[in-house]
């Protein structure tokens, strides 16, 4: 497959780069995807929740009434979970979410990613791009120029760069990763990827 290169200004340069068929054009893995997905937003979830038990909460262990003759349940604390005040049955307790997911899965499930959105025609190519200084309205105007303005975006850079990193941190639905951090969740929430011109020796180096 062979992408015309642009420039920030929305413009074809005289360049063509080529994408390798074993990333762009393979049969895409549903399932990798899905699990490849589930894996990133359990590793966000902090997972420090916690509800007091009622061995946890503070109140006497007085027995609170006699045992018979009330008409009523037996009763044997105040903190029973039956009273109000009292502790939560099986509550929420702080743990980790995260679970291994093999290297090649993850690889597959980004190469199916990829696969798809070469597929919808959503990859444009763009020259390696540099602000002197963070410019969000600079920014905004390449995403307007690039026809991915009013849509989720994720530009893709072979290496960090603050300044486009900082000029997109402010618009809604704009994210700039780099080409060692993207991810399947990020290439499939983004209706428009973007790719650096540098950045796609680096994926392909990434996910052979």
């Amino acid at each position: 497959m062979e992408l015309v290169v642009k420039n920030i200004s929305g413009k074809d340069t005289k360049k063509k780069v080529s994408l390798d068929k074993s990333i762009y054009e393979i049969e895409p893995n549903d399932h990798a995807i899905y699990l490849d997905v589930k894996q990133y937003l359990a590793n966000q979830r902090q997972g420090t929740h916690k509800a007091k038990e009622r061995g946890e909460i503070a109140g006497s262990t007085r027995k609170i009434k006699k045992q018979k003759g009330t008409g009523t349940a037996r009763a044997g604390s105040i903190k029973n979970p039956l009273f109000k005040g009292g502790g939560r049955v099986f509550g929420p307790r702080p743990r980790n979410y995260s679970f291994k997911l093999n290297t090649k899965q993850k690889q597959l499930a980004r190469k199916s990613a990829l696969s798809y959105k070469a597929k919808d025609g959503a990859i444009t190519v763009l020259e390696d791009v540099s602000f002197e200084a963070p410019q969000t309205k600079k920014y905004t105007e390449m995403l307007a120029n690039l026809d991915a303005l009013n849509k989720k975006s994720l530009l893709v850079l072979p290496e960090s760069n603050k300044n486009v990193y900082l000029s997109s941190r402010n618009l809604k639905g704009a994210k700039v990763v780099t080409a060692s951090q993207i991810n399947t969740y990020d290439l499939m929430n983004a209706s428009s990827v973007i790719l650096a011109e540098g950045s796609i020796e680096k994926i392909e180096n990434i996910l052979k």
